[in-house]
């Protein structure tokens, strides 16, 4: 049956950032919903924000398009240009190669969620716009450098 039972989907926590950014993204739940009900071409996921958390790193895509739409409750999406509130119904569409870093973050005090959709390219390369770091991603591993190409440390311990 291609109707898909969210509460039987697995609740993903966490991120594949390294430290310190892993734990920046405390507060942050997503449910893969493409890959239950075995979509391979694109990304579907419901990410869901408890007050004061954020989505992601501000970040932009090579070559993966994205689409958002909020769910639930109110996001700022904060890009290039400043801060959007963004309300159920609200979307935003972040086009492959445009340089416009962006992020989501719940700045109210109650729970938010939106859906987000993306191409799935393989190899692909995202640049996080507020710190020195580049993500490749091929074949399901995730490798973390440095934008001027050098290998990921965490220089902060």
């Amino acid at each position: 049956m291609p109707i898909i039972d969210k509460t039987a989907c697995p609740v993903k926590t966490g991120s594949i950032y390294p430290a310190p950014y892993a734990a920046m993204m405390a507060g942050r739940q997503s449910l893969r919903l493409g890959d239950a009900g075995g979509l391979t071409q694109f990304g579907a996921n419901l990410v869901m924000l408890a007050p004061g958390a954020m989505s992601s790193l501000r970040h932009w895509h090579e070559r993966e398009d994205e689409f958002v739409m909020v769910t639930d409750g109110e996001c700022t999406l904060i890009d290039d240009t400043g801060a959007h509130v963004m309300r159920p119904g609200d979307c935003a569409a972040f086009p492959a190669g445009d340089p416009n870093g962006h992020h989501f973050v719940n700045r109210s005090d109650a729970p938010a969620a939106f859906l987000v959709v993306g191409t799935r390219q393989n190899p692909e390369r995202a640049t996080y716009s507020d710190v020195d770091l580049t993500v490749e991603m091929k074949d399901g591993t995730a490798t973390f450098t440095r934008k001027d190409g050098t290998p990921y440390k965490d220089d902060s311990k």
